[in-house]
């Protein structure tokens, strides 16, 4: 017997009652929550400069970090293969990072859009601490 043989299956879709306290209570308990796996960090507010010179700094989020990929969110687009130099407060230092751009996109949630969000993966060349 073919999958074109088979018969269609006779299943209903179950009844739900949305009005169930039960239910209802459940929801609301779930009403803040938020799935966000942009990475393993937390935000972090960070200035870069493109290009190898120092120009004039803009604002960035660093979202995600790890080995030698730092991950981006900015409110512009940045080209594959820019340089860019991310400045990030550490204590009472600047701790510096360089990198290249090897990936960018727009963001693809509706926020993201509706703010012109663009997220960035950079590979970390070297730091200076």
């Amino acid at each position: 017997m073919t999958a074109r043989d088979k018969p269609f299956p006779d299943r209903r879709p179950a009844k739900v009652d949305w009005a169930d306290p039960h239910l209802q209570s459940l929801l609301q308990k779930t009403e803040g929550w938020q799935l966000d796996k942009r990475g393993g960090c937390a935000p972090q507010g960070v200035r870069i400069h493109l290009g190898w010179g120092a120009g004039t700094p803009r604002d960035a989020l660093l979202v995600g970090e790890q080995d030698d990929v730092a991950v981006l969110q900015t409110e512009f687009p940045l080209p594959a293969g820019e340089h860019v130099r991310v400045d990030r407060v550490a204590g009472h230092r600047v701790r510096t990072v360089w990198g290249e751009v090897v990936r960018s996109r727009p963001g693809i949630r509706t926020d993201d859009r509706a703010r012109g969000v663009h997220v960035h993966w950079l590979r970390v060349r070297d730091s200076e601490d």
